[in-house]
């Protein structure tokens, strides 16, 4: 479990990131969903298509000396593209009194765990600050 709620902190330890803090110090914790970023992907499928067009306006080859290659770019382009099936990443985030920030990239597969724990720590943290009004 990534996240350890002890009486009075919280230890986070997931793969080689580890940090504790008190329940004081910690003003703001949650999980970040990003969506990823395909620009390799994307710059691979413009430079094919520069280059077939290129190929379509200023030479005198015929349609298949070009065509058949660009399709297999594009085929090979669109593989990679979709064979991961992970479409966001996760980080836990982590700000606190001292106005620093954390930012711990997590797996997808961790993602449901990471965020029970992380709700149960803001139940527990609302029901001291109840206790403390009280």
């Amino acid at each position: 479990m990534p996240l350890t709620i002890l009486t009075d902190k919280i230890r986070f330890s997931y793969k080689s990131k580890n940090w504790q803090y008190h329940f004081d110090e910690i003003k703001e914790i949650g999980l970040l969903k990003k969506r990823k970023k395909y620009f390799l992907e994307n710059g691979a499928f413009a430079a094919v298509t520069a280059v077939t067009y290129y190929c379509m306006l200023f030479s005198d080859l015929m349609d298949l000396y070009y065509i058949i290659p660009a399709l297999i770019c594009y085929a090979l382009i669109i593989t990679i593209r979709f064979s991961d099936s992970t479409e966001f990443v996760y980080f836990v985030f982590v700000r606190d009194i001292y106005q620093n920030e954390i930012k711990t990239k997590i797996e997808s597969k961790d993602r449901a765990l990471v965020g029970k724990q992380i709700d149960y720590y803001l139940d527990l943290q609302f029901e001291r600050n109840i206790q403390k009004t009280a």
